[in-house]
C-alpha cells in the first residue's frame, strides 16, 4: 500500500470518523472502501451509457421476433 494525503473539509472529516467508528474500521479503511465502491459505480454507469448509446444507434427489435414464438396463456 501507498500513503497518500487528501484534504477534507471539517464536516466531511467528522462524518467519516463517525462512520468509521460505527463500522469498527479505521479512517483509511473506510476511505478505501468508499473509493472502491465509487469506482465500481462509475464503471457500471460507463457500461450502461455505452450500452444505451449502442442500442440508440442500432435499435433491436427482438420483441417482435420472439412474439411469434411465445405461447401466451389464455385469459
Amino acid at each position: 500500500m501507498e500513503t497518500v494525503q487528501i484534504v477534507l473539509d471539517k464536516t466531511l472529516l467528522q462524518a467519516a470518523d463517525q462512520a468509521a467508528r460505527r463500522t469498527k474500521q479505521n479512517r483509511s479503511a473506510l476511505v478505501r472502501e468508499a473509493l472502491r465502491e465509487h469506482l465500481r459505480r462509475l464503471e457500471v454507469r460507463a457500461c450502461e451509457e455505452r450500452d444505451r448509446k449502442g442500442y440508440a444507434r442500432q435499435p433491436q427489435d427482438e420483441s417482435r421476433q420472439w412474439e411469434a414464438e411465445a405461447v401466451w396463456p389464455a385469459e
